[in-house]
């Protein structure tokens, strides 16, 4: 999953005083950047910063203008002055720390993160990339604090409510799992996430029919919900012995996503039990991105 970029500066924050004019440019250039039309954003904002260089917001905003573009030194560049013209605002913090994810620092991106939380806790967007990146580190119990936080100030969010019961899964605690999910379907019935955790719930329990109902309309989805639809279709299917049918939905969920670890799994093991001559590359690409997850030590007995 993508980090999250909702983090644009708009008006004006603390600091010297700005032109009106650079301050429209500042708000016209959002509007570009947030269509996705990189070029009319990039001149607006450059020339609100004409018309005041140390304009914080302006600078924050063309940094993310550059991460866009992936010209990622750029971007540095204006983002880190950004952050040392005025510390006290969360944004700088958060853009560089999704600049280093994209340049494979994700040790340094949760740094980044915490410091916007520490000027501001209630700052979603980086409280949603810390937990992400806690999860995929396996510090579970730390995620699992930092998704509880998150929750108190995004409780309508399905995802955040996905994010947390995975968590718990992960560390097995299955009753809680089990519990919060009720909780976050009675609040949000219809959320394709919480729908394929309640799949997996299913699956995790036995009830592999109504499982793979589950799965079923998920699995039609083009993005990454659908691929992990189809990964646990696989998985249901090779508790049942099905190999033909759980490679097939295996193979599908990975020509969406080619790193999908579940969907990886169920191939190599769907592989192995039919004798495939393939089966020991993709255990050894299985071991290479596998996560300790509770469902698939279950797949392996």
């Amino acid at each position: 999953m993508r980090s999250t970029l909702a983090f644009l500066l708009a008006g004006c924050t603390a600091g010297v005083p700005v032109p009106p004019a650079a301050v429209a440019l500042n708000n016209a250039g959002i509007e570009a950047l947030t269509a996705g039309d990189l070029e009319t954003a990039d001149a607006r904002l450059s020339l609100a910063l004409e018309y005041s260089p140390d304009f914080v917001d302006a600078l924050m905003n063309l940094g993310v203008v550059e991460l866009e573009r992936g010209n990622f030194e750029r971007a540095r560049t204006l983002l880190g002055r950004a952050r040392r013209l005025n510390p006290d605002v969360a944004q700088p913090h958060h853009a560089l720390g999704v600049l280093a994810e994209r340049t494979g620092r994700p040790d340094q991106a949760s740094s980044h993160y915490y410091a916007a939380l520490r000027v501001d806790p209630g700052f979603a967007p980086a409280r949603q990339n810390l937990c992400r990146l806690l999860f995929a580190a396996g510090m579970l119990e730390e995620a699992l604090v930092q998704y509880r936080r998150l929750l108190a100030t995004v409780p309508n969010d399905a995802t955040v409510h996905a994010g947390m019961i995975e968590t718990l899964e992960r560390l097995g605690r299955s009753a809680e799992a089990d519990a919060a999910l009720t909780r976050a379907l009675a609040r949000d019935p219809s959320s394709p996430a919480l729908r394929l955790l309640e799949g997996r719930a299913l699956l995790r329990r036995g009830h592999v029919v109504d499982a793979l109902a589950r799965f079923s309309p998920l699995a039609k989805r083009m993005d990454e919900i659908g691929a992990r639809a189809l990964a646990f279709t696989g998985a249901a299917e090779l508790s049942r012995g099905n190999l033909g049918a759980a490679a097939g939905a295996a193979r599908a969920a990975l020509a969406l996503f080619p790193d999908e670890p579940v969907a990886t799994y169920v191939l190599a093991l769907a592989l192995e039990r039919a004798g495939s001559p393939d089966a020991a590359a993709w255990r050894a690409r299985a071991r290479a991105i596998l996560p300790d997850d509770p469902l698939l030590r279950e797949l392996r007995r």
